[in-house]
């Protein structure tokens, strides 16, 4: 079978129409429009072609933040609908920047005027890491009606071009602006000494790691956390299982199953491992989930005051039809820390309380972490 992030609605699993995109038209109820006035939450920019791209206001008339879809209990239903609305009013990156900058900058939609050069259309696009979006138009005009409101840290951030991105997305981080909000800003190219647009896709990602680089360092200086903790949660068909094992070092793992005939999984069931020691080394095979997953459990060691040696294991269903982004594994991952945690007295009962959890062993065998721990003294064999 044909993965979905390689075919992207062009009929390359030999189906006569894409199951993603019939159901993605089905909720599309937008008439066909040459001009908009309303609400921008946010911008997009595309990264094909790079660096000759395409992109621009994000149109839309609902919140643009998953924080908030999950805070209204939304299934994905709803989430495919509001997505399916929304509409790219897209232009070359440098004649509409001027104006994404302004809509990004704000912490609040600012209300804009766009005219297109034809009327918008169905034009979905799809992977693993944005969010997807339904309709797009090439824009002719495009108009900021009214004013940013800035939070004084981001203004901060945004005004000093001597601080480095990096800096930057930290600094805002830990004055509580969320990943979203940091995202949009470096899109538009509004951080770093060095400042130029970042495509979307590739911000997700680089705010995710630039961040968790940050809360690893503090969180290595941090205590051990003194029991073995099993946490879990199910959003969207993704359940997130994560087993944390004293330690006096940070370790981090990921296993990733996409199970036989769900979204990307075929006609058997996909497993991909990563993880780090020290630091990471190269690009994750698991991609944007990798980086979002490692930031929700930095932030959480860091909010109690600890550090440990971290198994996450995603386990992906057919119930997860249609990709929304890896926003669903960093929310997935939160929620599974917020989740009473279940302690065990030692590790074969944390590795039981897992499989049972998942409802199967298929993680065990494929555990560097598990099988080097099981093969050397630890800091719990002094004690």
């Amino acid at each position: 079978m044909m993965r979905c992030a390689e075919c992207k609605g062009k009929g390359l699993c030999g189906l006569p129409k894409c199951p993603i995109m019939q159901r993605f038209y089905a909720l599309t109820n937008e008439k066909p429009q040459s001009e908009y006035m309303g609400p921008s939450p946010s911008i997009f920019i595309g990264s094909s072609g790079y660096p000759r791209v395409v992109g621009g206001p994000l149109l839309l008339r609902e919140s643009d933040t998953p924080t908030d879809w999950i805070t209204r209990g939304l299934g994905m239903e709803e989430i495919v609908g509001i997505r399916s609305k929304t509409i790219l009013g897209s232009q070359p990156v440098k004649t509409v920047l001027e104006k994404a900058q302004e809509v990004a900058l704000s912490c609040r939609p600012l209300d804009v005027e766009a005219r297109f050069e034809k009327p918008i259309r169905y034009d979905l696009s799809f992977d693993g890491t944005v969010a997807p979006i339904g309709l797009s138009g090439k824009l002719s005009k495009v108009s900021v009606l009214d004013n940013a409101v800035v939070e004084p840290a981001v203004d901060r951030y945004t005004s000093d071009t001597d601080v480095r991105a990096t800096e930057a997305a930290s600094s805002l981080f830990q004055e509580g602006i969320d990943v979203y909000r940091i995202t949009s800003l470096l899109t538009a190219g509004l951080l770093g000494s060095k400042r130029k647009f970042v495509p979307t896709r590739w911000a997700i990602t680089a705010v995710d790691d630039m961040v968790s680089k940050d809360l690893r360092k503090r969180v290595c200086r941090l205590v051990p956390l003194q029991d073995i903790l099993v946490h879990s949660a199910l959003l969207y068909g993704n359940r997130i299982v994560l087993l944390f094992i004293p330690s006096p070092d940070f370790r981090f793992e990921m296993i990733e199953r996409w199970q036989s005939n769900s979204l990307w999984g075929g006609d058997e069931d996909v497993v991909v491992v990563d993880g780090e020691k020290k630091k990471k080394q190269g690009y994750s095979p698991i991609a944007g989930a990798y980086y979002s997953a490692r930031l929700a459990v930095l932030e959480h060691l860091e909010s109690i005051g600890r550090t440990a040696r971290v198994v996450v294991i995603r386990d992906i269903s057919g119930d997860y039809w249609a990709p929304l982004g890896t926003w669903v594994i960093r929310e997935a991952t939160r929620a599974a820390l917020k989740s009473p945690a279940i302690p065990c007295p030692d590790l074969q009962s944390g590795e039981a309380m897992v499989t049972a959890l998942l409802g199967s062993s298929f993680w065990r065998s494929r555990s560097d972490l598990i099988r080097d721990l099981r093969s050397q003294r630890t800091f719990a064999d002094f004690f």
